[in-house]
């Protein structure tokens, strides 16, 4: 057969037997896992326990699969085993344990897939009562004794306790069942020893019963502890103690042993015979003295205590001073006194007193009192008493010395406006708290205590009366002494608001020919300086501005004509407040017949101070005026010719609204008309809202 066919051949042969493999390979589904526990779920410790694991598969061929079954407790492998039947699988646990207690669950594998049964949960109650045994019964007061404590059948993880008379001696851990210890009987008699243990789960702990009581017989030490204490009399601070420490009944030779002797947990001695301490005894606070003396042989203590009381020979001292409180510079008296003393042993005069420091103290006559000038900083003292060699020093006492109060200062933050509230505040350099008080012409307005540092006094008041008002502060910061601080007075003038405004015109304003010279007189109530302003209407820009002391001003239009026909107003302000007058309505003639005036008046002035200056002349002056008819039906009209009405003008001495005088007597003959000059007293507004007008 050439090479060719052989080749066919053989590619036939492998096609044939993949083909036959193809053809056994196997069709399987796992439908279910179930995991039963028998004989159930609840079991008591001992009993035999069968865990078998069911499953459903169906398969395409008459033999089964091959099979791998895994038991499962708390999440965690216990056994794997592989199967080639269909048969349930059983994992037997052989007599039960409280260890065996957990969740369990089953797992199927067949080529990689798998199922896993719910779970189910084994509970095993009850734990076996251990079993305790001991070397010896019969032993000496510290000699050793080995124990072993047995739980018969149990598994798991371990915790044994051991105890003597209910008391437990020690504690041992492990993965065994059984757990030896060692320990040591210190006190004579008879002792009951008996054991228990717990088992841990991966859930909980289980506790045992009691074991079985051992009872072991201790013979004790006769080596006794003797403690002595000199004198054992009363015992007052200062005196010589003698303490001993010794054992008695030793009778082995083969055996040493050691004594400690103790005061509190301070360890004064040791030794291996007599112990012998020599000390000056001094009271520990509110505390008695307690010695402690014992003596160790094979690991056995014995020991006795004495507690003895100590007469306190003085007091601890106290440091105080007078006064309290204090400022520098001052002079201070620190008195450093123990209150008690025992009158036994020594006299009040035994004492002697010591200051700290103690430099440059001038002396003050009597034991433990010193005077002492205050630094100007904080300064820390103490004091010591001393007598039959016991000293005892004073706490700390730390004296901050104050500073009195200076650079007192006042001032006002407000104008000071006629009953309208104003703000005074004081304020001064010194030690808090301060205690400040405001005083107004002399009389206290009101008090204020500051507690804070770079705070100011406030004060409020009210001024009811026109004038000048004086204020003043006062400041205080000592309780012992009257020395205050005073500020500057504080001189204030009181604004009166502005009131009564009345606006003058001369001559008429409805009358007044081209060419004439047109004069506004404003004045008002209340005080100076003032500022009148006079505005033509639909002006912002007053026509002229003038500050005067006086209340009163003028303007002058010199000489008026056609263009000035129109409605003016005046404005007075003097920081209180601000008036206006109202709108006075000038109509200026330009046709008008010759006017002839014979006059005895004086020039005509500019100034404020010229009309000022007229004013000085007599209080009462007569003025002659021509009225002109009047042109209103409704009045009564004027004969005519010429009428002449004399009208008082007078100075008011408090600046009152009166205008001043322009002339002593005047008289004004126009041809056929009479014009009448007369002042025009509108009604007066007071208002604060009003834009002032630009100068």
């Amino acid at each position: 057969m050439g090479l060719p066919q052989r080749f066919i051949l053989i590619l036939l042969s492998i096609y044939l037997y993949s083909a036959s493999v193809v053809n056994t390979q196997q069709e399987f589904k796992i439908q279910s896992v179930k995991l039963i526990i028998e004989p159930r779920n609840d079991v008591t410790a001992g009993t035999n326990v069968t865990l078998r694991c069911q499953a459903t598969v169906s398969t395409s061929t008459e033999k089964g699969p091959i099979r791998e079954y895994t038991i499962l407790k708390n999440d965690k492998i216990v056994y794997t085993k592989t199967i080639g039947s269909s048969e349930d699988f059983v994992y037997q646990l052989h007599n039960a344990r409280v260890f065996s207690t957990g969740l369990y669950q089953c797992k199927l594998d067949i080529q990689g897939d798998t199922k896993l049964s719910k779970a189910q949960r084994l509970n095993v109650q009850g734990l076996s009562q251990p079993d305790l045994h001991l070397e010896m019964n019969v032993v000496n007061e510290g000699e050793e004794v080995q124990a072993t404590c047995i739980a018969p059948g149990e598994i798991g993880s371990f915790i044994f306790f051991f105890f003597d008379n209910d008391e437990q001696m020690s504690r041992v851990e492990g993965l065994s069942n059984q757990a030896k210890t060692t320990f040591r009987l210190s006190s004579g008699g008879i002792h009951k020893i008996h054991c228990s243990y717990k088992i841990r789960t991966a859930e909980d702990t289980f506790p045992s019963t009691k074991s079985n009581n051992v009872t072991v017989s201790v013979k004790e030490l006769s080596i006794t502890p003797v403690l002595k204490i000199s004198p054992d009399s009363t015992i007052y601070e200062g005196d010589h103690l003698n303490i001993s420490c010794s054992a008695q009944n030793f009778h082995s030779s083969s055996e040493g042993y050691k004594l400690f002797l103790s005061q509190g947990t301070k360890l004064l001695r040791t030794g291996n015979s007599t112990i012998n301490h020599n000390m000056v005894a001094v009271p520990k606070v509110s505390e008695a003295l307690t010695f402690d003396c014992r003596v160790e042989m094979r690991n056995v203590e014995k020991y006795t205590k004495k507690t003895i009381s100590v007469v306190e020979l003085f007091s601890v001292p106290s440091l105080t001073m007078f006064p309290t409180e204090i400022f520098q510079g001052e002079i201070m008296t620190l008195t450093c006194n123990s209150e008690r003393f025992a009158s036994q042993r020594i006299n009040r005069e035994d004492l002697e007193y010591t200051l700290y420091p103690s430099k440059n103290l001038p002396s003050s006559g009597k034991p433990g009192v010193f005077n002492v000038k205050a630094l100007q900083n904080d300064f820390n003292y103490t004091c010591s008493a001393e007598a039959k060699g016991i000293k005892k020093d004073s706490k700390t006492l730390m004296i901050r010395p104050k500073v009195h109060v200076s650079a007192l200062k006042i001032s006002i933050e407000d104008k000071v406006i006629l009953k309208k509230s104003i703000t005074i505040l004081c304020q001064s350099n010194g030690s808090l708290p301060i205690n400040y008080t405001l005083f107004k012409d002399n009389v206290q307005v009101g008090t204020k205590v500051i507690r804070e540092r770079n705070r100011q006094a406030v004060f409020m008041d009210v001024i009811n009366k026109p004038g000048e008002i004086q204020y003043r502060c006062e400041a205080k910061n000592s309780l012992h002494s009257n020395k205050t601080g005073s500020s500057q007075h504080l001189s204030v003038n009181v604004i009166v608001p502005l009131s009564l405004m009345t606006l003058t015109v001369i001559p008429t304003p409805l009358g007044i020919s081209e060419g004439e010279d047109l004069r506004f007189i404003c004045s008002v109530n209340g005080t100076g300086p003032v500022t009148f302003k006079w505005y033509r209407t639909g002006s912002v820009v007053p026509l002229q501005t003038n500050t005067t002391t006086e209340t009163y001003s003028s303007f002058l239009i010199k000489p008026v004509s056609k263009n000035d026909s129109d409605k003016y107003y005046c404005e007075a302000s003097n920081g209180a407040n601000k008036v206006r007058s109202e709108n006075v309505d000038v109509q200026v003639k330009v046709d008008r017949a010759e006017v002839s005036v014979w006059s005895k008046r004086k020039p005509e002035t500019e100034s404020d101070d010229e009309i000022s200056k007229m004013s000085n002349e007599p209080n009462v002056e007569y003025t002659e005026v021509v009225h002109a008819r009047s042109t209103d039906p409704d009045r009564v009209p004027l004969r005519k010719g010429t009428d002449t009405v004399y009208s008082e003008l007078q100075n008011s001495p408090h600046g009152a609204a009166d205008p001043p005088d322009y002339g002593s007597v005047e008289y004004a003959e126009l041809n056929r008309e009479q014009f009448e000059i007369s002042q025009y007293h509108p009604q007066v507004h007071s208002y604060q809202d009003l834009p002032e007008p630009v100068d």
